[in-house]
């Protein structure tokens, strides 16, 4: 299924950020967002997602069908490796995790509690949830936060294989990850600040 963004503006704190942006992400493709920090990346993928309403614009195609993972790893501590997939793949209705221990190397680690694993093992674990979700759009925000080179390749090589089957991904991040796909620039969709007189009604 394609994702359809059409001249869609979006707004941190009631204040646009990004104003007119259009793309579609089609089955089987990548797209990098790239801007600097502060710039709306973060904004425009919770808005994407669904965590909050655009000002305005038209998005097609994402009901249901798009997994997030944002800065936050998603996990319970007190829950071991193997106890915090089965309860993602319980709410998202798949049956295993194996693909997922395995597609990140946490097979070891299947039984230790999440709060006793590193930083990037922890994001590691954060990350493999996209594979148990069974959603064809993953929408990831700074992904490899905490990784060491090694780590970036095996989720480079997790995106490679959800495109392969027919999935896509939208994705915040400075790094290379080696993947064949477009970057979208948001720079150029920057919003025009609120004239002074309409300035407090960035806050109503």
């Amino acid at each position: 299924m394609s994702l359809v963004i059409t001249d869609l503006c979006i707004a941190r704190g009631g204040i646009p950020v990004l104003d007119g942006l259009s793309f579609t992400l089609e089955p089987g493709q990548a797209l990098i967002l790239r801007g600097p920090n502060g710039s709306g990346k973060t904004t425009l993928l919770r808005t994407i997602a669904g965590l909050q309403p655009p000002i305005s614009g038209q998005m097609e195609g994402g009901e249901d069908t798009i997994a997030y993972a944002g800065h936050s790893d998603g996990i319970k501590p007190t829950l071991t490796v193997t106890e915090n997939l089965t309860f993602w793949a319980s709410v998202f209705g798949t049956k295993s995790i194996s693909n997922a221990l395995k597609a990140f190397d946490l097979e070891l680690l299947c039984d230790r509690p999440a709060g006793e694993l590193s930083a990037g093992q922890k994001r590691r674990l954060g990350l493999s949830r996209m594979l148990v979700t069974g959603r064809p759009i993953w929408v990831l925000d700074e992904p490899t936060v905490s990784l060491d080179v090694k780590s970036v390749a095996m989720f480079a090589t997790a995106v490679r294989a959800h495109l392969g089957q027919g999935g896509s991904a939208l994705i915040a991040t400075h790094i290379d990850l080696g993947l064949d796909c477009e970057v979208l620039e948001v720079g150029p969709f920057k919003a025009k600040p609120p004239a002074i007189e309409d300035f407090d009604g960035g806050f109503l």
